[in-house]
């Protein structure tokens, strides 16, 4: 994907943070871009900031919902009549001991962090096929690295780690590309955080949009399957 004008590509959780960083970088090597998320005021909002209504495509869909997915990728193909790029990136994070940790959250955790990310493959599998295109997961370094009080969140995303290469070998004789990008420390909303000058150290999400342009240009013949992406320096506490 050299000339990636005109490619269309799909973002889960596309309204703030990774994804929209990932959306604007996308866009600028003048890609159309469908976005998604929980709320329509949230996905109309963050679509009136990226671009304009001939390329970018908000859309409403609860990624643990498989039919919800479903329909997300039939209105990409209704309006753009290709599906080039998939990046589910849509996650949650619930952080507790894990004897405090409820059983709500658990499955909160699973079904977003983990099945969604199955969800939005088995949706989109046919377009990928048919454009031979490229398949990307948000894991995180939580999905090599286990720490206290995150027993869900590292569950979540040590499977969609192992989901997303396994999915790799499954996919590679259609010429499908699949990448997992493993980060740490982003500047973003989540787990509370308030983003501001105090996150200056950390990665920043038009960063991780860099790495996914950088990605899809690589060479056909080459595939770098698993990144892992971490601030240069720690903060200095």
């Amino acid at each position: 994907m050299n000339n990636l004008e005109n490619k269309v590509a799909y973002i889960t959780g596309g309204t703030k943070g990774i994804g929209f960083g990932i959306a604007m970088k996308l866009l600028e090597q003048g890609m159309k871009v469908a976005i998604s998320g929980r709320s329509q005021e949230g996905v109309r909002h963050a679509a009136g900031l990226l671009g304009t209504p001939e390329t970018v495509l908000p859309i409403v869909s609860e990624v643990s919902d498989p039919q919800q997915e479903a329909r997300a990728v039939q209105e990409i193909l209704k309006k753009w009549g290709t599906l080039d790029v998939v990046i589910a990136n849509a996650g949650v994070g619930i952080f507790a001991s894990v004897d405090e940790l409820t059983v709500d959250s658990w499955n909160e955790m699973i079904d977003v962090n983990l099945s969604g990310v199955f969800y939005t493959l088995k949706a989109s599998i046919e377009a990928l096929k048919q454009s031979k295109g490229y398949y990307f997961t948000i894991a995180s370094l939580a999905g090599t690295n286990f720490f206290a009080r995150g027993a869900g969140y590292n569950a979540s995303k040590f499977g969609v780690v192992g989901f997303t290469q396994a999915a790799m070998l499954d996919l590679r004789p259609y010429d499908i590309k699949v990448t997992t990008i493993m980060p740490g420390s982003v500047a973003t909303h989540f787990n509370r955080n308030e983003p501001g000058d105090k996150d200056a150290w950390k990665i920043q999400p038009e960063d991780l949009g860099e790495l996914v342009v950088d990605l899809l240009k690589m060479p056909a013949r080459t595939l770098p399957s698993k990144v892992e992406v971490r601030p240069t320096r720690p903060d200095k506490k």
